[in-house]
């Protein structure tokens, strides 16, 4: 999720949840983190999102934020186990970034070196180490969001040779979403209306919640509502969100 204004999951979490090991069979993990300010709120749990106890505290809490990122896991590579739970974390720049990746990598094995390296053993988690690691190169300082999302184009069609690679990238100021295959998005702005989720008998009428000034950008590997225009990637597409809209 992107917005420009703080804004819990509750709902959207409380379908994409199910998710894990109830009405699909992603159920090897899974794990959110929310940006707040200069900070993180970062929980991973190996047991599935449908039964786990942190997940009962997410569907509970309704911590805001502008940028969330939320995976659920269907292992291909990597033991099911706490350190290959997505999403990932690493700083760069004085900032934290999160990486989610939905997809599996064939003889993927680039050089690392230097601050980024895996801690568990998915494909998923090296691809997030060598972006970081060519991000680091291809910019001496600070880059504006237009530069990275021209590098993370030039990166992430490199790694998709090897495979699927949908991710979610986020540094807090902006949610960077790359497409193989599945990958919609839906932007919720006034007049918002009623939801309907499609995991779960559960209905909200944004209306009651936002104020005319709100923008929610959602990016899913397949829609989370049945009664919302979803907008599917084309393959091969980068996108990046700010402030709740697709600009790029």
């Amino acid at each position: 999720m992107n917005c420009n204004t703080p804004t819990d999951v509750v709902f959207s979490f409380t379908g994409f949840a199910e998710r894990g090991g109830r009405t699909d069979h992603h159920a090897d993990g899974w794990g959110i983190a929310f940006f707040e300010g200069s900070g993180l709120r970062h929980f991973v749990d190996h047991q599935p999102a449908c039964e786990s106890p942190v997940a009962e505290l997410i569907r509970r809490y309704p911590i805001k934020s502008k940028n969330v990122i939320s995976h659920i896991r269907k292992a291909t590579q990597g033991v099911v186990a706490l350190q290959n739970c997505h999403p990932f974390v690493r700083e760069l720049w004085g900032r934290y970034w999160v990486f989610a990746h939905n997809g599996d990598l064939k003889d993927f094995n680039p050089r690392l070196h230097g601050s980024f390296r895996p801690v568990g053993t998915t494909d998923s988690e090296r691809a997030f180490c060598w972006i970081m690691q060519e991000m680091a190169k291809s910019h001496a300082g600070v880059p504006s969001v237009e530069e990275l999302t021209i590098t993370l184009r030039e990166l992430a069609a490199k790694v998709a040779t090897h495979g699927t690679f949908n991710f979610m990238l986020s540094n807090g100021l902006a949610l960077w979403a790359h497409a193989s295959t599945n990958l919609h998005y839906v932007e919720r702005k006034h007049p918002f209306a009623h939801a309907h989720l499609a995991d779960e008998d559960l209905n909200i009428d944004f209306a009651r919640n936002t104020t005319p000034n709100d923008r929610v950008a959602v990016v899913v590997t397949a829609p989370l509502t049945t009664n919302e225009a979803w907008t599917a990637f084309a393959p091969g597409e980068l996108k990046v969100f700010v402030d709740g809209q697709a600009v790029g």
